[in-house]
């Protein structure tokens, strides 16, 4: 999901596009590895595809040289970075309360042949640069897998160092596709943009038969203009119109100019691409401003402050989510009746069951690694099939780290927030 990296982030996807092209080209000129604990990655990434890992990510993956770490002691640590902190606080509690509710089960039914994990617990303050260093202290301790994070601009940071040190990330919600091409150590749990996209375009299509759609994007973050750009495409694909797209950057708070243009253009539907914190804003100038248009968005609308700075006025929208509190399907259930008793309550985000995923994802690949290493970690990670999580089965195994996730459209609603109005499969939608 998500992308906090306002400005600096967006240099910093370049900067390691350009590293990216550097490291292909030298290994064009010269087929080697480097030295053990170097920063790593001998293959060049192929054009990007489809069908490896069910969205265009690199093909072939640049892997790991780095040796990693090697549990010691009388724990193995893994390590979590979350926004404990900032503006994203609501997705860094839950999902970090939601890898020590797994942590917490699998230490009860005895470990690792009699080993506890130990999680180590780091926060990223909703920023990329705090990311990069929360990972590195994790490293550094001695966690031989990192999780995290939900933002994709601090997921971008934790991927490249971990890859330095050839440790294994699996993150939680962060949905950007091109975050996996950083390395093989790479996977998440969740599905992506280019998923999330075209499922938000095809229930606006085909269920609210909306056929003329503006967009409002978040140019500093792209995890926005991603969204923004694969909603586009499908929803022309499907015959519909984009209307107009007007422009914004996080932490803006007045967007009547954009919205005047927007009602100029008297679309039936507004996709709004960036996160909760000003898409509530945006639906309450809408509304003052006398545009009538539905709204929509993607997961990054998921908090129950969504709500509360939007009131009234974002009551009606659709956004795309990776499960709801309600199903009615058996994994659902269990872990709600898990949390309600650890917690006292229920994850006010999806991102409580994403943390959990991604740490019960993480201790299962332990069982089966041949070692409590980082190495065999990667290798047990990519190995996986079929795995019952509550957010939906996950395969890795031959698909660049990116599962091919099953994706929820809500409606936003009183009193609970959101209520599940259709689910997509990854096959309905890409095709």
């Amino acid at each position: 999901m998500r992308l906090i990296d306002e400005m600096s982030g967006i240099m910093q996807m370049r900067s390691w596009r350009w590293a990216m092209v550097a490291v292909a080209a030298t290994a064009i000129l010269s087929v080697g590895c480097k030295p053990a604990g170097e920063a790593g990655g001998t293959t060049p990434a192929a054009n990007p595809t489809a069908e490896a890992g069910g969205t265009p990510t690199a093909a072939v993956r640049p892997a790991v040289t780095a040796k990693g770490n090697e549990a010691a002691g009388d724990t193995i640590k893994l390590g979590i970075v979350g926004s404990m902190g900032g503006d994203l606080r609501p997705w860094g509690v839950d999902s970090v309360d939601g890898a020590k509710l797994a942590v917490k089960e699998f230490n009860e039914l005895g470990g690792l042949n009699g080993k506890k994990v130990e999680l180590l617990v780091e926060d990223s303050n909703s920023r990329p640069e705090q990311g990069k260093s929360a990972a590195e202290k994790l490293i550094q301790d001695g966690a031989i897998g990192v999780m995290g994070e939900v933002a994709s601009g601090i997921t971008i940071q934790i991927a490249q160092s971990a890859f330095d040190k050839g440790i294994p990330v699996v993150a939680i919600g962060a949905t950007r596709d091109d975050i996996s091409d950083v390395g093989n150590n790479f996977f998440r749990v969740c599905y992506t943009d280019s998923f999330q996209g075209p499922v938000m375009a095809k229930f606006a299509f085909d269920e609210l038969s909306l056929k003329n759609i503006a967009l409002m994007t978040d140019k500093s973050q792209p995890y926005s203009t991603g969204l923004s750009d694969s909603f586009r495409k499908k929803f022309e694909a499907l015959g519909g119109t984009i209307a107009d797209e007007q422009f914004y950057q996080s932490k803006e708070t007045q967007f009547g100019g954009q919205l005047t243009n927007l009602k100029a253009k008297n679309p039936d539907g507004i996709f709004l691409s960036g996160y909760f914190t000003e898409v509530g804003q945006i639906a309450r100038q809408a509304r003052e401003a006398g545009i009538k248009a539905t709204f929509l968005g993607g997961d990054g609308w998921d908090s129950q402050k969504l709500l509360t700075i939007g009131g009234d006025a974002i009551l009606g929208g659709f956004f795309c989510n990776h499960y709801n509190n309600t199903e009615a399907r058996p994994e659902v259930k269990s872990f709600m009746d898990k949390w309600s008793k650890e917690y006292g309550n229920t994850p006010g985000t999806t991102m409580g069951a994403l943390g959990y995923d991604a740490a019960t994802l993480m201790l299962d690949a332990l069982k089966r690694a041949t070692a409590a290493n980082s190495a065999a970690l990667i290798v047990a990670l990519e190995d996986t099939t079929d795995f019952k999580s509550v957010t939906g089965s996950i395969t890795l195994k031959g698909r660049n780290g990116n599962p091919a996730k099953r994706a929820l459209v809500v409606e936003v609603k009183k009193p609970t927030g959101q209520v599940a109005r259709k689910s997509y499969e990854f096959d309905q939608v890409m095709q």
